[in-house]
């Protein structure tokens, strides 16, 4: 356990040993890992397998509210049961309250995936952090999460938001004091304690950022035709079997 403050990556999306290592030669403390249409069993066998004595791997989910055209993307970490993908907006946020999950604003006003300046100013009450660095992204990005985060005077978090393992240890949230694990550190969240965030700015650093973008139109393309045409019904479709027909009615699709 750390006597000092820790440092969490608050999002990633890949895990295995290169991760890990890599967050321990970073400094990093603790990985929150919340991959994509991954259903939460899984996340947290993952999770507990690749967990180390130097580097703790909490378990989430970045659920997809909405549909495709104009889904928001929300960070939950603290997760009992399985929530799935594209149900409502305010279904997904009533099982994380149900559930006392801390709620995570990632990349906000980012695309069409992201919420907006005014959904963050209406659910203000209901997100516990907003994303203000987000290694993938580029400063007029982060810029607008910050400014969000300071006009509705929410707590910021940061991540590397890494889906390639060498992005790892761009970016982080150092919380004062021990957070490490998965309780300790939805309460640190769902409390508000002190935090800074911390981003790297080396030439190494910065031209894994860029690959990661040009990764990031990869996602948006060709990824989302595998995912839309291709790929069948998702693990975290919400009639999917597993869900034992639990959201159909705040299903969207």
């Amino acid at each position: 356990m750390t006597a000092g403050p820790t440092r969490v990556d608050a999002h990633v999306k890949v895990l295995d040993e290169r991760v890990v290592e890599r967050a321990r030669q970073s400094g990093v403390d603790t990985l929150v890992y919340a991959p994509h249409f991954t259903r939460l069993p899984e996340i947290r066998e993952r999770a507990e397998r690749f967990s180390t004595e130097a580097v703790t791997v909490v378990p989430a989910r970045e659920v997809f509210t909405g549909d495709w055209g104009n889904r928001r993307h929300l960070l939950a970490v603290g997760l009992d049961d399985p929530v799935p993908d594209f149900i409502t907006f305010e279904a997904a946020l009533a099982e994380f309250e149900r559930q006392g999950a801390a709620v995570l604003a990632p990349h906000p006003e980012f695309m069409n995936v992201s919420l907006t300046r005014a959904e963050v100013g209406a659910y203000r009450d209901r997100i516990d952090a907003v994303e203000t660095y987000n290694a993938k992204l580029f400063g007029r990005h982060n810029d607008r999460g910050r400014r969000i985060a300071e006009a509705f005077d929410i707590p910021t978090f940061g991540s590397s938001y890494a889906h390639l393992d060498g992005t790892v240890g761009a970016a982080w949230t150092e919380f004062e004091g021990d957070v490490r694990g998965e309780d300790a550190l939805v309460t640190a969240l769902k409390e508000r304690r002190p935090r800074s965030v911390v981003r790297q700015g080396d030439p190494a650093t910065r031209l894994r950022r860029l690959v990661e973008f040009v990764h990031l139109g990869y996602e948006n393309s060709w990824g989302k035709i595998d995912r839309l045409l291709l790929s069948g019904m998702e693990a975290t479709h919400p009639r999917h079997i597993a869900y034992d027909g639990r959201f159909d009615d705040v299903s969207v699709y």
